[in-house]
């Protein structure tokens, strides 16, 4: 009797660490979300990135290298190849999920956009393929 009980609670624990990755966020965590906003702009330039992730503003202080770890020019290269693998995942919802791959993402690598973007664009494909396990095409020489 002792050792059924052990059972069920282990399986208790085990089913509530279940991911949820595929689930529809609910009206509070879309509320909770704005503290998860990242916004940068220069309005000389006339760019911005606005980045709305649950998670992500913790991700950026947490477990994500500081900046100055890369340099901006490899922050550019990767960042040319990502944008242009997420955009091809933009225009294919039904290979690739619609909930996650939103808008298409205008990056020109011609413009300067500085550190700060690109490292924090970078980071959002880091925090978007551990979150949801995702896989970007990105050759590991540039």
């Amino acid at each position: 009797m002792k050792n059924l009980i052990y059972v069920a609670l282990l399986g208790l624990l085990i089913y509530s660490c279940g991911t949820m990755r595929d689930r529809d966020l609910r009206s509070d965590e879309i509320a909770n979300a704005e503290n998860d906003t990242v916004r940068i702009a220069n309005d000389s330039l006339e760019y911005e990135i606005i980045i709305i992730e649950p998670g992500f503003d913790l991700f950026i202080n947490t477990i994500a290298k500081p900046e100055g770890y890369y340099s901006q020019e490899y922050l550019e290269n990767k960042n040319r190849f990502l944008v242009s693998d997420y955009n091809n995942r933009v225009h294919q919802p039904q290979i690739y999920n619609p909930n996650l791959y939103v808008q298409e993402i205008n990056y020109d690598p011609s413009i300067d956009y500085g550190y700060e973007v690109n490292y924090l664009l970078y980071n959002y494909f880091v925090y978007l393929s551990r979150q949801y396990n995702q896989r970007f095409s990105v050759p590991t020489r540039i």
